[in-house]
């Protein structure tokens, strides 16, 4: 059987983009541990594993957004945004989604990788402030990759009922850990949790924790 060699042709094109397209996601890859890894050695506190998170334990941690609820996604803690690209392949549009980041390197970063991202240079764990310039107070729910366990359970537990005051009822606040146990241990018990994802194929192993009330 004799091959039509345009199509052969189209073929060894596509073979060269595809090629192309691997060797830049490698190389974004690598800026981006790169990145991750500077941020860590300048505030190891605030960085919660030695490795970016996994793409399969960000598309977890962006399954539970309704981009049927018309509101606005808030992510705390996007280092180098792998989740950050999670929630936006989930449908959100870049205009809708929050990001407060505490690295002015890593702000800079992800406004130059995420054009229209709302990216905010601030505190989490100061809310109030933080988000006082934007005029949004509800969101669909909030994704957090910030290490809680690394705060210890006052700070965080006042993050978490910050974080939960602004979102619907029944809507998340979305917690990565590489701990086997929750993060957190609510102090409200109004608030429900439960463990909605374990990545074992992350490095390390990570869990996808939803407290709602």
């Amino acid at each position: 059987m004799e091959t039509d060699p345009h199509f052969a042709s189209r073929r060894d094109g596509d073979d060269d983009v595809d090629a192309a397209d691997r060797s830049r996601r490698k190389r974004s890859e690598l800026s981006d541990r790169l990145k991750f890894l500077a941020a860590m050695f300048r505030s190891p506190r605030r960085v919660s594993s030695v490795t970016p998170t996994s793409r399969q334990t960000a598309v977890e941690m962006a399954r539970p957004i309704d981009c049927r609820s018309g509101l606005p996604v808030l992510e705390l803690g996007p280092g180098t945004g792998p989740v950050t690209r999670a929630i936006l392949d989930r449908g959100v549009a870049p205009g809708d989604l929050y990001a407060i980041e505490q690295s002015a390197d890593l702000c800079r970063h992800l406004e130059k990788a995420f054009p229209g991202v709302n990216v905010i240079h601030g505190d989490a764990f100061d809310l109030d402030t933080t988000l006082a310039a934007t005029g949004v107070s509800l969101f669909d729910c909030v994704i957090s990759g910030i290490p809680l366990l690394s705060f210890g359970p006052e700070r965080s537990d006042a993050l978490l009922m910050s974080a939960i005051g602004r979102v619907p009822p029944g809507r998340p606040m979305v917690q990565i850990t590489y701990s086997a146990k929750a993060p957190l241990q609510p102090s409200d018990p109004r608030v429900r949790m439960h463990r909605s994802a374990r990545v074992v194929r992350n490095l390390p192993p990570a869990s996808v924790w939803l407290y709602s009330r």
